[in-house]
């Protein structure tokens, strides 16, 4: 069993890789700060075998976009943040999320199901449902980080990525508890460990502030 779930591991890391490029082609910024993601395209992306629910299609479709979220806030961080450890925080969430979101679609696709679209994620979707996501921030709220810079905008972010990170946190624990597919318990496994190191450093960054 021990290395069936490490098969799995390494097969849906290398189903990141190889969706990832494809994913990153569709993204880029919109000059005001904003990740713009094109639809991805179907792909012949492998994805590992077995069995999935609908707790596992659940995870993925309510983590995309709020992955996608947070790496829109880590692009405003590029130009709008003055602490370079604020940025480089930014820039190592986007690249442990862009690839997390890749992989995630190629499962939705291969399991026939619905990949959210458009720049937030949440194109067709309730942004009622979508804003009731734990952790996930308002429209007003990111229009305010938008307006953000230099140290404000420092504190703003580290402030709401502790709380978008603990969400994600609570939506890949329920994963785990609930869904039925290895790779997507491994992620959701991962998502918790990365997550939970950075927001205690991002609690520690605010404390010297």
């Amino acid at each position: 069993m021990k290395a069936t779930r490490s098969l799995h591991r390494r097969t849906a890391v290398a189903a990141a890789l190889a969706a990832s490029a494809l994913f990153l082609a569709g993204c880029g910024d919109d000059g005001n700060g904003s990740a713009t993601t094109s639809p991805s395209p179907t792909t012949s992306v492998s994805v590992p075998a077995g069995e999935h629910n609908q707790a596992d299609v659940d995870f993925a479709q309510g983590m995309i976009p709020h992955h996608r979220q947070a790496v829109m806030m880590a692009d405003m961080a590029e130009t709008r943040a003055s602490s370079s450890d604020v940025k480089a925080l930014a820039e190592k969430i986007k690249k442990a999320q862009e690839p997390e979101i890749a992989t995630m679609s190629a499962w939705l696709r291969a399991w026939g199901e619905e990949v959210p679209q458009g720049t937030d994620g949440m194109d067709g979707m309730d942004h009622s449902d979508a804003s009731s996501m734990p952790g996930m921030m308002s429209d007003q709220q990111m229009d305010d980080m938008r307006g953000a810079s230099g140290t404000a905008f420092d504190t703003m972010f580290l402030t709401q990525m502790i709380k978008h990170h603990e969400g994600a946190v609570d939506m890949a624990e329920t994963e785990k508890k609930e869904g039925a597919y290895g790779p997507a318990k491994d992620l959701a496994d991962d998502i918790i460990t990365v997550q939970k190191a950075e927001i205690t450093h991002m609690r520690e960054m605010l404390g010297a502030n």
